[in-house]
């Protein structure tokens, strides 16, 4: 009940900063009045990096009208459905790397991994709503660690009315290592087909899926993260939006610390101009870990402020005071005060594009800590090199300590650097091809893992490639 109540008294301090819109609303002319949604939902475009695609980059881009204050990340606009469709595909990738951090390593030098899956991605839209899907699901074989099954999955339901929106999203993920820097730049970290067949759906922000930026976690592991969304307009420039996000995180190994998260997240939107925005965001996130009785509550309150060109710029930013409280206290505190925040920035030019993600703040722990203070960074540059090939190039940056300075101890800090370059093109109208490379650097304060080869810092040197088939893709209608 006390999460509860902490959350309601954040919603009434969010509701105060809203009252102005009344007196908006009161004031607004009849030619103000909302516009009824479109009949055709317009979904996000295809967020894989793989935009070079005719048909997609000749769309007219549609403003995002996405809540700014909301779950779902920023994107440069949406562009027109021309069918429903599914369509299924296969998809082969390798990685092949040296000094794997992992301490279920048994041999040493290089090792390698295959995967091999099968995809689907469905698209399906009506009058003022949209369902979608990607997935791919199958088998992954290591030389160091065996055999395992590799699943992703990514779907949404959007729902458009005249004054409000609804929405309901799911990442999973059953992965044979971290998802963080997993596949590089090629296509085995992204769900279903890629390039402009992929179903275009909203993902969530950095902020609301469980971290595993910690490399030394070792072992498969189970990932979800289920949001519901609702925004309703109480002006034609003020929006409230509510949601509740709840996460997990599992292992199979033994060894690694589980966690549970529960999110509820509260803002009002005020449209400044046709492309800047501002408003106020409230968060609670309760921290559990199945077998500790340790918890954590964290009370975020944001300032915010975004700026949306269509086709150009999607730029948010936020931040503000950050209250964490433990269920018991950790070397004699119970409450820690700090300061919380993102950004986040989406950036096309003439011919290529860039995207970053930054966080600041209270974490779960990456599967190494019970709850951690994080900063995670990640950015990706692409570019077209020819009429065929396209290049690209992917930053990782992620430090995880602990929240609280154990007095006599060494208290552990983990950072993780991951940078890497890649080529892709297709090959022919139904294939698609990639090879990267990757460096993946863990430092520690400590010693990484317990095989004699471990050090405080070790790197990883990685050769991805992915080769993709799809089928015809299947009208609906």
């Amino acid at each position: 009940m006390k999460a509860w109540k902490q959350f309601a008294r954040g919603v009434i301090a969010i509701l105060w900063c809203g009252m102005c819109s009344a007196a908006l609303w009161a004031q607004e002319q009849s030619d103000d009045k909302p516009k009824p949604a479109a009949r055709v939902l317009l979904p996000l475009p295809d967020l894989n990096g793989n935009q070079q695609d005719d048909e997609q980059g000749s769309q007219t881009m549609q403003p995002d009208r996405g809540p700014v204050g909301g779950v779902q990340a920023g994107t440069l606009g949406t562009s027109e459905i021309r069918h429903s469709y599914w369509v299924t595909g296969l998809q082969y990738g390798n990685s092949t790397q040296t000094n794997s951090v992992s301490t279920t390593a048994t041999t040493g030098g290089w090792s390698t991994a295959n995967y091999a899956s099968g995809n689907l991605s469905l698209l399906e839209a009506w009058g003022h709503s949209l369902l979608g899907a990607n997935y791919s699901g199958g088998g992954s074989f290591s030389s160091d660690s065996g055999s395992t099954q590799y699943h992703q999955l990514s779907s949404a339901w959007q729902l458009d009315g005249r004054r409000w929106q609804a929405l309901i999203v799911e990442q999973l993920s059953y992965l044979p290592q971290s998802s963080f820097g997993f596949g590089g730049t090629t296509g085995l970290a992204v769900p279903g087909i890629s390039g402009a067949l992929a179903a275009p759906l909203p993902g969530l922000q950095q902020v609301f899926v469980p971290g595993q930026s910690v490399l030394s976690a070792i072992g498969p592991r189970y990932s979800s993260s289920s949001g519901a969304q609702l925004t309703y307009g109480v002006s034609r420039r003020g929006a409230f939006t509510a949601a509740v996000v709840y996460g997990l995180l599992r292992f199979s190994n033994s060894g690694n610390v589980s966690n549970d998260t529960e999110i509820l997240n509260a803002a009002y939107n005020y449209a400044v101009s046709r492309k800047n925005s501002i408003g106020v965001i409230y968060r609670f996130t309760a921290y559990h870990f199945p077998g500790n009785p340790q918890a954590l509550g964290d009370q975020l309150f944001e300032f915010m402020y975004a700026r949306r060109v269509t086709g150009r710029l999607a730029l948010n930013l936020a931040g503000g005071p950050d209250v964490a409280r433990f269920r018991f206290p950790v070397n004699g505190s119970k409450q820690v005060i700090s300061g919380g925040g993102a950004a986040s920035l989406v950036y096309a030019f003439s011919k290529s594009s860039l995207r970053m993600n930054y966080s600041h703040g209270i974490g779960g722990g990456s599967g190494f800590f019970g709850g951690s203070r994080t900063d995670e960074l990640s950015a990706n540059l692409g570019w077209p090199l020819s009429r065929a090939w396209t290049g690209s190039l992917n930053l990782g940056y992620a430090r995880n300590s602990t929240i609280v300075t154990l007095k006599a101890l060494s208290s552990p800090t983990y950072t993780s650097w991951i940078t890497g370059a890649g080529l892709n093109r297709p090959l022919g109208r139904s294939m698609r091809f990639s090879l990267g490379y990757q460096a993946v650097i863990q430092s520690s304060n400590g010693v990484i893992c317990n095989t004699p080869a471990c050090q405080t810092t070790q790197i990883s040197h990685q050769i991805q490639t992915s080769i993709q088939w799809n089928a015809p893709p299947q009208v609906l209608r």
